[in-house]
């Protein structure tokens, strides 16, 4: 018999989806498919008032961070948005709803419509990566952290505001909840007041405890970023002029910076040429112009990007560690870009260059590693994941065989030189986390 193609990224859809159930925080629904994970993290935000409980666990460990979080849900529901008939023709409509939406509920959570102040991160390292364990005995205590008031945080309110925003337009588009596509509209907007408040500041500044975790550079990109969502999900074209205002005041144009959690400057250029796109104007193409720039840059890359000997993209500092995450993010934004490519040549070198990233990610690698867990048998066996690894004596290397399975996750990749070692103490190489996996997700809804 022939087999469908489209079976195996059907199921690694699917996957990607089961890793985000294995992440969940808080209280499980009775559809929980994770045996091992359980009810956990019932006092989040109980000694602030609030209740912090549910959401997400950022990578292997037991935090939560806003920041992460918001780029994967604006990230997963654009490739939802993008790409919904692949979560149609692959049964996961259902699941995509329910991952979504675990993670915009606890960002409902963590932002106040009244005081609009918004809380950032839950658990403090020094105490959380202590421990290596089971959900049943995570440490206290788990303080958490926001901003809000005078403590800005510029990046983290906009990103949240982005995450907002593109899921009410998921909620509202593909599962006609209005109600719930409005709650999340409202919040964005509320929460973009706070984040265009000057003084602007860099939310680290205000709370130190990320600085070292999911600290950002710069806040320019996400003013852009969160108001280009903004423009999407109202049609309000005060929203697409603050966009291009700010986007000409902070000279975002040009760059050459990789997609991630934490700059998402070029990532405005691909929602600028969706926004504009039909309007035959000289702006629908510049933008193009722009995104084509960025993606001809990256497709035959200079210093301080180019491609390992066997064919994955490597931009220097930034791919030292999980170096599976910007070429898949720049995958990304290449398919989603090439129906608007000026020229059909374009078009299909921007398909080539995505595929080609995809296929290195699924075994067309010099060591033939399929870098997604569970998948196959060249599949990497020991993530850097606490849960997933099961140990009862908070050590690392005990037991030595990993006993759960955390199907689907990606984790962070090989050195430049295409070489990984399967080691859980490695967590460059085998760490997994929300954010690997949000592009990747869009990329096999595409390949369905």
């Amino acid at each position: 018999t022939t087999k469908d193609p489209n079976s195996d990224y059907a199921k690694l859809l699917a996957y990607s989806l089961y890793f985000y159930e294995a992440q969940r925080s808080g209280v499980l629904p009775t559809t929980n498919r994770v045996p091992w994970r359980h009810d956990s993290a019932l006092t989040d935000g109980f000694n602030e008032g609030v209740d912090l409980t549910g959401g997400y666990y950022d990578a292997g460990d037991y935090m939560k961070f806003t920041l992460p979080l918001s780029w994967t849900l604006t990230s997963i529901s654009w490739g939802g948005l993008e790409w919904y008939e692949g979560y149609e023709l692959s049964e996961q409509t259902e699941y995509l709803h329910d991952m979504v939406k675990w993670g915009t509920d606890w960002l409902i959570q963590a932002h106040s419509l009244i005081t609009n102040e918004l809380y950032v991160q839950v658990g403090i390292d020094t105490i959380d990566h202590n421990y290596w364990g089971t959900d049943m005995n995570i440490p206290l205590p788990r303080p958490a952290y926001k901003v809000g008031g005078l403590k800005h945080g510029t990046d983290v309110a906009s990103d949240a505001v982005a995450a907002f925003a593109s899921a009410s337009i998921l909620f509202k588009e593909k599962y006609s909840n209005l109600t719930y596509s409005n709650e999340l509209l409202l919040h964005a907007i509320t929460l973009y007041q706070f984040a265009e408040q000057q003084e602007w500041k860099l939310y680290s500044d205000n709370v130190p405890q990320v600085k070292n975790l999911y600290g950002t550079i710069n806040y320019q990109d996400k003013l852009v970023w969160a108001a280009l969502w903004l423009y999407k999900a109202t049609g309000q074209e005060i929203y697409l002029n603050k966009a291009k205002d700010y986007f000409k005041t902070f000279g975002l144009q040009n760059s050459k910076q990789i997609i991630n959690w934490a700059d998402h400057t070029c990532a405005t250029y691909f929602l600028f040429v969706q926004l504009t796109n039909g309007t035959n104007s000289l702006d629908e193409l510049s933008w193009k112009l722009e995104a084509e720039k960025y993606l001809d840059f990256m497709i035959n890359p200079q210093n301080p990007c180019f491609y390992t000997p066997g064919g994955l993209l490597w931009c220097d500092d930034d791919s030292a560690s999980d170096s599976l995450n910007i070429p898949i993010n720049i995958a990304f934004v290449a398919l989603l870009y090439a129906p608007y490519a000026t020229s059909i040549e374009k078009s299909i070198k921007y398909k080539d260059f995505a595929q080609s990233q995809i296929m290195y990610v699924l075994g067309k690698n010099p060591m033939e590693m399929t870098y997604v867990i569970g998948i196959s048998p060249k599949s990497p066996k020991n993530p850097h994941h606490a849960g997933a690894h099961g140990s009862t004596t908070n050590n690392l290397s005990q037991p030595l065989e990993t006993t759960n399975i955390i199907y689907g996750a990606v984790v962070g990749g090989p050195s430049r030189n295409d070489f990984y070692i399967d080691d859980r103490t490695l967590y460059d190489f085998s760490e997994v986390a929300l954010d690997y996996n949000a592009p990747w997700q869009g990329l096999m809804a595409y390949q369905v």
